[in-house]
């Protein structure tokens, strides 16, 4: 008998099937046993009838634990008051037993849970956060495809920094320095001129020493660049691909969205057009909240929680000053202390998930700005380059997508959005 998925279980009703996977939870009532089983696609209740069942699977019932692998025969019947299967069972195979699985019903500490993160993902809620996360990278890739974007890749060892070097983890290449990646974006920025609109997808990697519950120092940017595309345009961009994501979570998520208690009314009501608003405006409504940060300040993360608690749906914060954000990002011609690019907000106190700006296009242009910025001309000559053959308005955004992740299932920290989290008090497991 072939083996199905608790997925297909809709198409199987009246049907014996045969599932294989792992003993989530178990509980008994007299001779009745309640499974809950784990296949992978999913989560089913077996029920295990002392009376259904023969004497090889009343053996394996007596040492069953949770987390013991096994291969369940059984019919396929709808829930008597529930819209979904059970499996009520005619045979239990074990596979292999799981003696004192470590992670019981209590209440377990943070440090424990990530000590034993391999064994953690297991749970119901780590399983629906990673299928969420699967959900947003494949929307990712769909929807940039649907719209004219191909894939480059860019390098994970850069011989210099993309904004500063501050925050690099340095190595030894073969005798001479080198940095593990902070972004993709310059790098992919050199194929919009020979394919127009591309996007990267990679780890990247901060060494800031910073606790906060939006901070890893090892997580996934999807940078994508367009030629030809200018600071409007960039930001419609951005919005449609955010409403596509949270759309295509909303229909295909459901069941892991009511395992994480997610209230999804504000995702419903994530569309086009996100709110804007210009960095001066966003001063004034915080200092109105009681901030005491000042006219060219950049947002820190508490002025962006401050900020997103006053919206139902995510926010634009466009024209910041250009003292604040990196040296390839375009001066705004109505007002040359600013520059033309915009940090998206998340709603709910989640802030920034996206930033993106329009790219300074003129070689004469960017080569005063890498001077102000004392840049090594040299190390970023191939960078201006760029704008010597063939320059174009263009322009470009990167999503992180744990703090995508973390926003669209509602987590308080980060660190539960990406499968063995790296903080900077933590490298294990």
């Amino acid at each position: 008998m072939a083996q199905v998925f608790t997925s297909e279980l809709v198409k199987h009703e009246g049907q014996e099937v045969t599932l294989k996977g792992w003993v989530a939870n178990l509980r008994s009532s007299g001779k009745i046993w309640f499974l809950e089983f784990r296949d992978g696609a999913g989560f089913v209740q077996v029920i295990v009838d002392a009376a259904e069942v023969d004497k090889d699977s009343l053996k394996t019932m007596e040492v069953l634990t949770i987390e013991s692998s096994a291969i369940i025969i059984g019919t396929v019947a709808k829930h008597p008051k529930k819209d979904e299967y059970e499996i009520k069972a005619k045979s239990v195979k074990l596979v292999a037993p799981s003696p004192e699985y470590p992670i019981g019903k209590k209440e377990h500490g943070p440090d424990f849970l990530l000590d034993n993160r391999h064994l953690w993902l297991r749970s119901s809620r780590q399983w629906a956060i990673q299928r969420i996360r699967n959900t947003i990278i494949n929307t990712i890739y769909s929807h940039l495809n649907a719209n004219g974007f191909i894939k480059i890749d860019a390098p994970i060892l850069t011989p210099t920094s993309c904004e500063g070097t501050t925050t690099l983890f340095s190595i030894d290449y073969f005798g001479e320095p080198a940095y593990l990646t902070q972004s993709g974006q310059l790098y992919i920025e050199a194929a919009i001129f020979s394919h127009g609109r591309v996007f990267d997808f990679g780890p990247v990697f901060r060494a800031e020493k910073s606790k906060t519950r939006r901070h890893l120092t090892e997580f996934w940017m999807m940078d994508a660049e367009a030629a030809f595309v200018e600071h409007e345009e960039n930001l419609k961009i951005q919005e449609n691909l955010i409403a596509t994501i949270v759309k295509a979570v909303l229909v295909n998520n459901k069941k892991e969205l009511e395992i994480l208690e997610r209230d999804t009314t504000i995702l419903q009501r994530v569309a086009p057009p996100f709110y804007r608003l210009t960095h001066k405006e966003a001063i004034a409504k915080l200092r109105e909240r009681g901030s005491d940060i000042k006219d060219m300040d950049d947002l820190g993360a508490d002025d962006e929680t401050l900020l997103t608690e006053l919206y139902d749906k995510p926010i634009f914060v466009e024209k910041y000053p250009a003292a604040v954000k990196a040296f390839y990002m375009k001066r705004d011609p109505a007002d040359p202390k600013r520059v033309l690019n915009a940090d998206l907000l998340a709603p709910e106190g989640y802030g920034e998930i996206i930033g993106g700006s329009q790219r300074e296009d003129d070689y004469d242009a960017l080569l005063a700005r890498m001077k102000e910025e004392k840049l090594n001309i040299a190390d970023f000559q191939w960078y201006l380059d760029l704008r010597k053959y063939g320059s174009v308005p263009h322009s470009g955004f990167g999503v992180g997508l744990e703090r995508l992740v973390a926003w669209i299932c509602g987590l308080k920290h980060v660190r539960e959005s990406i499968p063995f989290p790296r903080l900077l008090n933590r490298l294990r497991p």
